[in-house]
């Protein structure tokens, strides 16, 4: 061979060195760390930002390690979950559309169950809770009818939960003034 082929195969096999490394170190590392707000950090690490094919997820509530993880554009919420360790035993993932794709910037809430094993606590004792009511309890609040409840549910299992009363001034039917009346009647 001569000395440029050599010098061309060494530039290329250190190339693939290179990639190979990255791509396990990307595949090792157990859960990012993101500062917001923050610049990216020098040696490579990550930022809050989603880059390329990428997506950046917040995943809380009942997960064995809660936190904000990047995850391939396609993913579901089901990839996010197992992402975090996977649901804690006291979860209701039934209140969970684990099939959901994934969206930049999202927060996937997994409640925990109730305690009795009742899904959702009744209006006369208390909040009803987003993650887990049914749209027949949704129906007994006041200002919430069929297709109203029906409406919640489904945007709540379009993006994999819902991590807080105030989201549901995004489904349709839902104005402010009845915002206000449902904030002591609701919880997340």
């Amino acid at each position: 061979m001569s000395r440029v082929q050599l010098v061309v195969y060494a530039a290329v096999a250190a190339a693939l060195l290179l990639v190979g490394a990255r791509a396990i170190r990307g595949e090792a590392a157990p859960e990012p760390s993101f500062a917001i707000g923050a610049a990216a950090p020098k040696d490579g690490g990550f930022s809050i930002a989603g880059e390329g094919g990428d997506l950046v997820v917040h995943v809380a509530g009942a997960v064995r390690r809660p936190g904000v993880y990047r995850m391939p554009v396609g993913s579901r919420v089901d990839d996010a979950v197992t992402r975090a360790g996977g649901a804690s035993a006291g979860a209701e993932l039934e209140a969970v559309n684990l099939a959901a794709r994934l969206a930049d910037g999202q927060q996937v809430v997994v409640p925990a169950r109730a305690p009795g094993g009742a899904g959702a606590v009744a209006a006369a004792e208390g909040p009803i809770s987003l993650g887990t009511a049914t749209a027949e309890q949704l129906e007994e609040i006041d200002g919430i009818g069929p297709v109203t409840a029906g409406a919640i549910v489904e945007f709540r299992d379009e993006h994999g939960g819902l991590s807080s009363v105030e989201q549901l001034d995004q489904v349709s039917g839902i104005g402010p003034a009845t915002m206000e009346s449902l904030r002591s009647q609701l919880q997340p």
